[in-house]
């Protein structure tokens, strides 16, 4: 299915942090979380916001791109910006809202590649800080599939995330290919979590979290959200390797029943990726900031 930018511009755009084992460590950012009581188990650190319509300051801008990533201001060679590809699964959901204008439940609509790009910003107050630096600074792919639920046994089963970084003519794996089932929370277990978050997580000083319900209730309670669902774990190369312009980031979700891990990264390495079957492919050029 085609998805369209401009249907996105009212929809709010939120993500999930710490939903595959080992990225937070990674990323830097597991010590963020220390005072965070992130629930039982494997349960996700919490929910942040990266777009919101209607707000004043950055996170009014709309951040979403099919094909390319600008750089933040001020970034040039003398002065780069630490920014890594974050390999996710973006969902796009309906929310229904409960009489008191609260979320009650999360209805899955479709799933694309989306790149949750961030600036590695070390002392960043809240997630968001590091997430949205104007247009152009996240990527959704131009297709994705029609989905009615999000379920391990489901029509997702077989499905897979896998990222690269083309640079200088050579492609490299970015981020481990791993199934969507791998993610700590999915499925009915991960819509209701964040619903539940969307009710009740509080921002709080010391903590890298914001009450993203009441930005969402700010927002106009829009019926349609974009989530980012987690970040894969990086490869050597992705864990310490920063984008430059010129670049090019590739996220792809594709059907493993169809093509085989193999086969993808071999398509992707020949620069085939639109020839894949049963994928969304998330292409977009590094691109100096805008001046």
């Amino acid at each position: 299915m085609r998805i369209d930018l401009d249907d996105l511009r009212g929809a709010f755009g939120l993500g999930v942090a710490g939903n595959f084992a080992g990225h937070l460590e990674q990323a830097g950012e597991a010590g963020d979380f220390a005072s965070v009581d992130a629930g039982p188990g494997e349960a996700p650190k919490g929910i942040f916001p990266w777009y919101a319509p209607r707000a004043a300051g950055f996170l009014g801008t709309f951040p979403l791109s099919h094909d390319r990533l600008e750089l933040p201001a001020g970034a040039d060679a003398a002065h780069p910006a630490d920014l890594q590809i974050e390999p996710e699964v973006g969902l796009l959901a309906t929310v229904s809202y409960a009489a008191d204008g609260m979320v009650a439940t999360i209805t899955p609509t479709a799933l694309a590649a989306f790149d949750d790009c961030s600036i590695r910003r070390e002392g960043a107050p809240k997630i968001s800080y590091k997430k949205n630096w104007g247009p152009a600074s996240k990527g959704i792919a131009p297709t994705g599939f029609a989905v009615a639920e999000l379920d391990a046994g489901g029509t997702t089963a077989t499905f897979r995330l896998a990222s690269f970084l083309r640079r200088d003519g050579k492609t490299y794996a970015y981020g481990i290919d791993s199934p969507l089932p791998g993610y700590s929370y999915y499925g009915a277990t991960l819509l209701d979590w964040i619903a539940e978050r969307l009710r009740a997580q509080r921002g709080a000083d010391g903590t890298p979290l914001e009450d993203v319900g009441a930005l969402l209730a700010a927002a106009g309670r829009p019926e349609t959200i974009v989530v980012g669902i987690g970040a894969t774990r990086y490869t050597e190369f992705g864990a310490t390797t920063f984008l430059r312009a010129g670049d090019e980031a590739i996220v792809v979700v594709y059907d493993g029943a169809v093509t085989d891990v193999a086969g993808v990264h071999a398509a992707i390495g020949d620069g085939r990726e639109d020839e894949l079957a049963a994928a969304s492919v998330l292409r977009q050029v590094v691109v100096a900031p805008a001046t």
